[in-house]
């Protein structure tokens, strides 16, 4: 395994403390100590390998500890904060990230016989050991950033590898109801995708509840388990990642940015960023 850790590491040498495309669609890396603010962020549906160091990850009140080398499963996206630092040996945190292509797990699902999948794991966004298996399926991929006229016809075979892979896993359960169209989960896929765009104004619970086809009690369990947050505490913290983003990078006034975001009360938002 060491032998497979140290040549992705070599092949990440250029990555830096942004992320980094890498020619691979859906493929980034990262490296270094990353400023903590560009890490809170809304994260998009992915799998992450921490390759190196550790990163915690924490959304709404629950933090995950992800040490490397080992992997997680983002199924949709949440707004989260983060820090990363260096390994026991003071080497510099690094990372890989997948985004999730839903057309392609749905296509690879249909090719799985159902009772292959792993049942629902009650863990929240766990890191997950990751074998050597796995580790070279991610480092085939990442190969492909030395011979990119390769990638067209290697990227898709590599990728769906590790989608199998992780749906052989612990974290299975989360990718296959993120492909099922009908499951309440895809549903609440949705959901999110609508607060994603409308996140500044009042939301109603029970409409929303509806238009997922759930009842209110199980839309909102469904909805914490699949982002970890309940409704209300997902739009808050959209408005207040958007409102960091204002303040920092675009130069609003606290006020100001409080009351583009949603916020009636410049007080209130005071209390909640902090």
């Amino acid at each position: 395994m060491n032998k497979v850790l140290d040549e992705i590491i070599d092949l990440m040498k250029s990555a830096g403390t942004r992320p980094m495309e890498t020619g691979v669609p859906g493929l980034s890396m990262i490296k270094g100590d990353i400023p903590t603010h560009q890490l809170a962020a809304l994260y998009k549906p992915m799998i992450g390998f921490t390759v190196q160091g550790t990163k915690i990850l924490s959304i709404g009140e629950r933090s995950t500890t992800m040490e490397g080398p080992s992997y997680y499963v983002l199924p949709l996206h949440v707004p989260a904060t983060a820090s990363v630092h260096p390994d026991s040996d003071g080497r510099p945190y690094m990372s890989l990230g997948l985004e999730l292509n839903q057309k392609v797990l749905q296509s690879l699902l249909r090719d799985l016989p159902e009772d292959l999948i792993p049942t629902a794991s009650e863990d929240f966004f766990p890191a997950c050991e990751i074998d050597i298996e796995f580790m070279e399926a991610w480092l085939r991929l990442l190969r492909l950033t030395k011979t990119l006229r390769d990638i067209p016809a290697l990227a898709p075979a590599y990728e769906r590898e590790i989608l199998y892979r992780v749906l052989m896993r612990p974290q299975g359960w989360y990718l296959r109801q993120l492909g099922l169209r009908e499951s309440n989960f895809s549903r609440i896929s949705q959901t999110v995708k609508w607060l994603r765009d409308n996140y500044t104004g009042a939301i109603d619970i029970g409409e929303m509840a509806s238009k997922s086809g759930m009842a209110i009690n199980t839309f909102h369990r469904q909805f914490k388990r699949a982002t970890g947050l309940s409704p209300i505490q997902f739009q808050k913290q959209l408005r207040l990642l958007e409102a960091r983003n204002l303040i920092a990078f675009e130069g609003y006034a606290v006020a100001g940015a409080a009351y583009q975001v949603g916020y009636q009360s410049p007080s209130q938002f005071n209390r909640e960023y902090s």
